[in-house]
């Protein structure tokens, strides 16, 4: 007989292995997003590109990944997350081999995009997998995994372009070495099992409860939430919802189009601050890197410790102080502007792991992967901008008004977050998405 609910197991083999190979999607955007950067300094060359052309290249993932997160996301909850799981991981593989072959700027702006599309699918197939099977007490640090999967991507990348820098086409195998942690994604998504959560919504009761049985052990039981467990994106924007949804898509949008704007053209932007161009601007960016990488650590115990909303607020805070220093004094020495960058990537561990766990509690598993997908595609609109207007906003008014730019939005994002953030530490699933949420 059951006496506990998957709220109530230890954290498995096996729910380890879920949030490793679930967050590999994050890996993937960190990693071609931010080589694009790095790929880019030999692109522009080799093709004889405009500025505008090179702001193209680098925007069109972001552009896939608007494209990819509404419809992954309202495909994973209508078919199931296992499918979309396997799907979209062959596809990012296949459009980075293809970007090796291109002979133009058009076609690279193309493959990049269908790569943005896959990417972007990802986020709402691993997240409300990774949600719907990790225990409530340890939700925080599984998405927490998949935000440092991000930063570690792009330190990796970045790392891997200061190697390939001085090769001769150089770009082609940066581009290309996507296909390595796609095939290593491949192996072990393989034999990890649907949602459960899933199952039971669309009536596969029997299933659900197999899987269950399998993954966690007959004493477990299923608890199912009790709401409609139809597709329907109406649901998302419905009264209640639709406040949560705007509030998500703002918030997501201020976190990530100053860090994104950042990574893909950081080698300009460090060179912008006195840095030496080339290895010496890469090596720099590799250093703000690591500042994102390690503060996303401490904030995954952060959000259970001290809440969403008290984290989420503190650090905002701070990531503005970071920024504003950066713009108001742009000739500061070398030392102080990595000091000021450090500040605002150390603290961006908390709001970027909120950006994934916030919208999976804050929705029911009908329309949870359609939550994560819309309030990241929200935020897309804005990288997709702000992506393709960073190198001409930057030649146009200079570094110092760009970081103001960017300090602005994480200013706009405290300010929304200290009436809107939600506390939703230590809630099931079912309670946290339910409309009477306490502040």
């Amino acid at each position: 007989m059951a006496t506990r609910t998957l709220d109530d197991v230890a954290m498995t083999r096996f729910l380890k292995k879920v949030t490793l190979f679930s967050s590999g999607g994050s890996f993937l955007d960190g990693y071609v997003l931010s080589l694009i950067g790095v790929a880019l300094t030999q692109i522009v060359p080799h093709f004889d590109l405009s500025v505008a052309w090179g702001a193209a290249i680098g925007a069109s993932v972001l552009a896939g990944i608007f494209v990819g997160t509404i419809a992954g996301g309202y495909l994973t909850d209508c078919v199931g997350r296992r499918k979309m799981f396997i799907i979209d991981i062959v596809a990012i593989g296949a459009f980075s081999l293809l970007s090796v072959l291109a002979s133009n700027p058009l076609q690279l702006v193309l493959t990049r995009f269908f790569i943005g599309v896959f990417v972007g699918a990802d986020y709402p197939i691993a997240t409300s997998l990774i949600a719907e099977f990790t225990p409530k007490r340890h939700r925080a640090v599984s998405m927490g995994i998949v935000s440092a999967a991000w930063y570690l991507g792009a330190t990796v990348a970045a790392f891997v372009g200061y190697a390939l820098y001085g090769v001769e086409d150089g770009w082609k195998w940066m581009l290309g070495s996507a296909v390595i942690p796609c095939v290593v994604l491949l192996i072990g998504r393989h034999d990890i099992p649907e949602s459960p959560l899933w199952l039971a919504k669309k009536g596969r009761v029997a299933e659900a409860e197999a899987v269950v049985g399998r993954v966690f052990g007959a004493d477990v039981a299923l608890v199912p939430d009790g709401t409609d467990g139809r597709t329907d994106l109406r649901k998302v924007f419905a009264k209640g919802y639709g406040k949560r949804i705007v509030y998500l898509g703002v918030l997501t949008l201020c976190q990530v189009v100053p860090m994104y704007a950042i990574y893909t053209f950081g080698p300009d932007i460090m060179a912008a601050f006195g840095a030496s161009v080339g290895r010496e601007a890469i090596l720099g960016e590799s250093a703000v890197s690591l500042f994102f990488l390690v503060g996303s650590v401490p904030a995954m115990f952060w959000l259970n410790s001290l809440g969403r909303r008290k984290l989420l607020i503190g650090s905002l805070a701070l990531m503005a102080v970071g920024l504003l220093v950066l713009g108001l004094f742009p000739t500061a020495p070398l030392l102080v502007v990595i000091c000021a960058f450090g500040l605002y990537a150390f603290f961006s561990g908390g709001p970027g792991i909120l950006q994934w766990l916030y919208p999976n509690e804050l929705f029911p598993t009908e329309v949870r992967a359609s939550a994560v997908g819309i309030a990241i595609a929200f935020s897309r609109i804005g990288t997709v901008i702000a992506t393709y207007g960073t190198p001409l906003f930057l030649a146009a008014y200079g570094i110092g008004p760009t970081m103001l730019v960017a300090a602005g939005l994480v200013v706009l994002a405290l300010v929304l977050s200290v009436f809107l953030a939600p506390e939703t530490r230590g809630m099931s699933l079912s309670e946290s998405s339910s409309l009477s949420t306490p502040r």
